[in-house]
């Protein structure tokens, strides 16, 4: 018997090696309960369906409404820029120091009463719950859901508060002077600093004991449809301030506000609002949240907590999706995949499984090149096998099932994420490389050929006439695969490395299912397949 016949003896004889039962393996990975998929897959996508008896009374009352709110929303927009004006001469377009004066007392009330009359022509009834906090008591508002550029109305019920805006949005004419007036902290996009300067200068105007306005943030970071509250960014609660939780509703049977990345257009949804009778909203102020000493050290800590008071306030569940998600989203569409398929509660992963978006982006790529040609863009068993070059057999259907969380019979975006971080990557070692390349390397002259290559994976697979030159050829570059070779497609490709190390936990709890007496018997054997040294061995290495 050669030696290629040797190893495929020792490969074969491990049992549940080719067959469905797993013998005396031990259980692999358990299930991580934070890991369990969110209550709302999609927070990001808002589906209004207008049936015929709704279309035909947008047409009619639009007639009517749609020009005279257009004119109404443009005139007090006319009417608030000559106080802006007045409010924001002279001054730069960054501030060093808070407006004050004869200009802010005159034109900061006519601004607020000209905000009010600004919502009330688009046809907005505001109901207002709670007591707003002062300064003094709270410096930091922090608003949500955030599901609408219309949330603006709750800067106006708050007094118009400075705001968090980009250095853009000044630029824009007339409404960009408006925007000035409310001293707002401006981000550059181009300024590589901006985000340090704009938590420096939120920290500024929080602790300066109410010489400020009030700053209104709303952390989320980006719009949702208001079916959960998505991570809160840490900006808000990094001066370690106390601040009021400000509550935001929309109680209408037909939803036109909902401004989400799949849904209406900011066109569609003013012409839609503009075109009801009225639309409801309600603006709820909660009691003012105080940071403990923990919580004053650690922003993301207050964050959460205030974040779960709102969301049991709303009644609505948390997720840990943030605005990367709608990135990965976007991304995923560009692929030809269902855009909710690059959703993986951004936050929480890259977090747990220490993973930044780039390698994020990078596993989208890989996962599309796999799941693009299946139907809802997700990964079923043949094509997992497909992608790994090799037929479906038990071992494969096991790295399967541990990949499938939710034993649904697919693999989606988030579950092949956490698969490569917790199953795969773990297991792609260079210890574990190394040991491998020589279960392959059957006769140790430092390469594998196909003879070799074929023998151990039809013998640890359980399928005797299974064709592996496709992968082999994809591995080698000449008639044999060095170590090298090897290691590089090992290190591309971490999903073998979970094969592997399921066949040599097969073998480890063979070994230790013998009687004693017969245990030494196969690691003769398995120095074949895997030769090492004895000269080096364990025993040999006491000291002295």
């Amino acid at each position: 018997m050669n030696r290629c016949a040797e190893a495929a003896a020792v490969a074969a004889s491990v049992p549940g090696a080719g067959v469905g039962n797993a013998g005396l393996r031990p259980p692999m990975v358990p299930r991580q309960a934070s890991f369990f998929p969110p209550p709302v897959l999609n927070p990001f996508v808002q589906q209004t369906r207008l049936g015929a008896a709704r279309r035909i009374q947008i047409f009619f009352l639009g007639i009517i409404l749609l020009p005279i709110r257009a004119l109404l929303v443009a005139l007090v927009l006319l009417l608030a820029w000559p106080f802006a004006a007045i409010s924001t001469a002279c001054c730069p377009e960054k501030l060093t120091h808070p407006m004050t004066g004869w200009r802010r007392k005159i034109t900061h009330p006519v601004l607020k009463f000209l905000g009010r009359a600004l919502f009330f022509s688009m046809g907005f009834i505001v109901t207002v719950k709670g007591k707003i906090a002062s300064p003094v008591e709270a410096p930091i508002f922090v608003v949500a859901p955030h599901s609408t550029f219309f949330d603006g109305i709750a800067c106006v019920i708050a007094g118009l508060p400075s705001i968090v805006s980009r250095n853009e949005n000044v630029q824009v004419p007339l409404i960009g002077r408006i925007s000035r007036a409310v001293q707002p902290v401006l981000v550059s996009r181009v300024d590589p600093d901006s985000r340090k300067n704009t938590i420096n200068e939120i920290i500024r105007r929080a602790t300066s004991g109410g010489e400020w306005p009030q700053i209104l943030i709303f952390p989320e970071g980006t719009c949702t449809n208001r079916s959960c509250l998505i991570t809160f960014k840490p900006g808000a609660f990094i001066p370690g301030v106390p601040v009021q939780p400000v509550l935001l509703r929309y109680p209408n049977k037909l939803d036109t506000v909902t401004w989400t990345w799949q849904g209406y257009t900011f066109i569609q949804l003013c012409v839609l609002t503009w075109c009801q009778p009225f639309t409801k909203v309600e603006v709820e102020f909660m009691p003012v949240q105080v940071p403990n000493d923990e919580e004053r050290s650690d922003p993301v800590l207050f964050a959460s907590r205030v974040r779960n008071l709102m969301a049991e306030a709303l009644g609505i569940p948390v997720t840990d999706h943030t605005y990367e998600d709608c990135r990965l989203m976007i991304s995923a569409g560009q692929l030809t995949l269902p855009m909710e398929a690059g959703l993986v509660e951004f936050t929480k992963i890259s977090r747990k499984l220490k993973l930044d978006w780039d390698r994020i982006r990078k596993h989208l790529d890989e996962y599309a090149a796999i799941a693009s040609a299946s139907k809802g863009g997700r990964i079923g068993i043949e094509e997992f096998a497909e992608y790994l070059k090799l037929p479906v057999s038990d071992v494969l259907r096991q790295l399967f099932a541990l990949f499938d969380r939710n034993h649904d019979g697919s693999i989606d975006f988030r579950e092949y994420v956490i698969g490569l971080a917790v199953l795969c990557n773990p297991a792609n070692t260079e210890e574990i490389i190394q040991v491998a390349f020589k279960l392959f390397d059957v006769d140790e002259d430092g390469f594998i050929t196909e003879e070799e290559f074929s023998t151990i994976l039809q013998a640890s697979l359980g399928v005797p006439d299974l064709d592996v030159s496709g992968l082999f050829r994809e591995i080698a570059q000449g008639d044999s695969i060095s170590y090298e070779e090897f290691k590089s497609f090992a290190l591309k490709h971490p999903e073998y490395a979970k094969i592997f190390t399921t066949y040599l936990d097969l073998q480890t709890c063979h070994v230790f299912s013998l009687p004693k007496e017969a245990q030494a018997a196969p690691s003769v054997v398995s120095n074949k397949v895997s030769p090492e040294s004895h000269e080096e061995s364990p025993s040999d290495k006491k000291d002295d």
